[in-house]
């Protein structure tokens, strides 16, 4: 019998060793995965104005009243998130767009921006999501001519107003990609990885 509870104990440690070996091998894997798996940028679409390009200056009006200069030079980058009060996905990355824009504030000016014309709508929803401190514009020509064409969407202006960065944005990494990719000096993270592939071949 007490040889039985050693070959026991001993076939235990076996497994015990197996399993500890299979653990650290899929661990290896998983890091070599994430190494491969490349971070995503902000989805910029083929159409509309291209990185490089100066903005033509727009005047656009503010929710609060007034207007504000958009594009042309500026004391500091300007960051439009273009929303809707419809817009879920819009609505739960606010506070990352505030966060960014609170992280960034000393080199990126935040400005809201929709092409709804009902004032009492968009009025009720900034109260809502407290974005009274921040510039919020309803101007339908300036989404058109930053080529907005789905929501949630970010652009970057540099402060000599050339267009640095643009895309549909999802989340948190979508919107500091933008500000990644001014950074490094390309139009997009995707280009970036691009490049760098074709550096290492």
């Amino acid at each position: 019998m007490g040889a039985a509870l050693i070959i026991s104990n001993l076939l235990l440690w076996f497994v015990v060793i197996i399993l500890l070996l299979a653990v650290l091998a899929l661990a290896r894997q998983i890091g070599v995965l994430h190494e491969r798996v490349a971070p995503v940028g902000a989805l910029m679409p083929m159409e509309g104005p291209r990185i490089g390009e100066l903005v033509t200056p727009l005047d656009a009006p503010l929710l609060a009243g007034g207007n504000i200069r958009i594009g042309g030079e500026q004391p500091i980058k300007t960051f439009i998130y273009f929303l809707s009060p419809t817009c879920p996905i819009c609505k739960s990355l606010l506070p990352a767009v505030r966060s960014l824009a609170e992280h960034e504030n000393d080199k990126i000016k935040l400005i809201f921006a929709s092409d709804g014309d009902d004032v009492a709508t968009h009025q009720q929803y900034a109260k809502e999501q407290d974005l009274g401190g921040y510039d919020y514009v309803l101007s339908q020509p300036l989404g058109l001519a930053l080529g907005v064409n789905k929501l949630p969407f970010a652009v970057l202006i540099n402060e000599q107003g050339v267009l640095r960065g643009r895309g549909l944005v999802n989340s948190r990494e979508h919107l500091e990609s933008l500000l990644q990719a001014d950074e490094i000096g390309v139009a997009s993270l995707q280009e970036y990885l691009g490049i760098s592939e074709k550096t290492a071949l």
